[in-house]
């Protein structure tokens, strides 16, 4: 005689219930692994900001201790 179990209101033989069982394993297995693949990835570095489009040099380089300046002020103030 075979156990039964009640599966959406349906009467299934342990048997049945064996041989999906891996299939199942397999199918949360899968979703699991393309959900952390899909999560993954190059990281952005925080310290990378916004590119600065200057038209010269001098100016990037206005720019860039401008950047500086404020950041150092607004650390000093917390």
């Amino acid at each position: 005689m075979v156990a039964q179990y009640t599966i959406a209101g349906r009467q299934v033989g342990s048997h049945v219930v064996r041989r999906l069982l891996p299939l199942a394993m397999i199918t949360l297995g899968s979703m699991a692994g393309i959900s952390f693949l899909a999560t993954g990835g190059e990281k952005k570095s925080k310290e990378q900001g916004p590119p600065i489009n200057a038209t010269s040099k001098d100016e990037e380089n206005f720019i860039q201790e401008f950047i500086k300046n404020a950041e150092a002020s607004g650390t000093a103030k917390h």
